[in-house]
């Protein structure tokens, strides 16, 4: 399902979800894209944990790009999403409230790691923009933004803060994949970004958009997220190449069925070669 998002106020919300929306609720994200802003070297990786990010599309030299803005450098930096790991620690856990609003998120009582709308110290405050002066000065209306695929050992749902602390989904990775959002241009969105396992996850998203000429950009990438007290360079690693999208079934398949295949690869010859090693001394001993 569509849903356009845009910046937008919150109203007051129901007591019994205040121990979390208390983390939701805030103010907006500082900065601008007029800012004075840098580009990183491709392989320049670096793990973000603390401090604000965006993902957003900007023009490299008149290619359209889905990059993320780094502003807890300086100056902000620009960097392709394969060079970053964006790290949830567990100063990001919270408890799912006794709300049916929440449901989504799992069973009450139950700890997530969640990235809240509203910035809160020592935790990653991630969001999205439209603001590259160029992509404002060309898109015409808005950016689409498709997510497209999640691998990981849990689910992950964006959701943003709605009007009386009723909560809008924007992604549930348990639902049918592409689902797809849109950014008005020269826009600056932050949402609520929830996993429900440690480990490593792979959002692979896309966004496109057409100038009023009628020309149209794209590109894709994938964003690295390390969930929980693991070694968050370790999400750097390459997932494995076969597999459907889906990411818990992929890497458990992988972690089952490749490593049987890899036995399977390794053991196979030397069974044969041992049975043909005894077979010809067999015959040599007869004759």
């Amino acid at each position: 399902m569509r849903r356009p998002t845009s910046r937008r106020s919150v109203a007051a919300v129901p007591v019994v979800a205040a121990s979390v929306l208390a983390l939701l609720l805030g103010p907006a994200a500082p900065g601008t894209a007029a800012d004075r802003v840098g580009v990183a070297a491709p392989g320049d990786r670096t793990v973000v944990g603390d401090g604000h990010v965006d993902l957003g599309p900007r023009f490299d030299r008149g290619r359209w790009a889905v990059e993320i803005r780094d502003d807890t450098a300086d100056p902000a930096t620009w960097r392709a999403p394969d060079d970053v790991v964006l790290q949830v620690g567990d100063a990001a856990r919270i408890t799912v409230p006794d709300d049916r609003a929440f449901a989504f998120l799992g069973e009450p009582g139950a700890r997530v790691w969640l990235l809240p709308q509203v910035q809160r110290e020592g935790v990653l405050w991630p969001g999205w923009n439209s603001q590259d002066p160029e992509v404002a000065a060309t898109v015409d209306r808005e950016v689409t933004w498709q997510l497209t695929g999640v691998r990981g050992p849990g689910d992950f749902v964006l959701f943003l803060n709605g009007s009386f602390g009723t909560p809008t989904v924007l992604f549930d990775g348990r639902k049918p994949l592409p689902q797809e959002t849109g950014i008005e241009l020269n826009s600056h969105v932050h949402g609520n970004w929830a996993f429900t396992r440690p480990g490593t996850y792979l959002l692979d998203v896309r966004m496109t958009a057409e100038d009023k000429d009628g020309t149209h950009y794209e590109d894709s990438s994938t964003l690295r997220f390390s969930v929980g007290p693991q070694d968050p360079r370790r999400a750097f690693a390459p997932p494995p190449s076969a597999g459907p999208a889906d990411g818990s079934a992929a890497l458990l398949r992988w972690g089952a069925g490749g490593a049987l295949a890899v036995v399977a690869a390794v053991v196979t010859p030397l069974v044969r070669r041992r049975l043909r090693d005894r077979s010809r001394r067999q015959e040599g001993t007869r004759t």
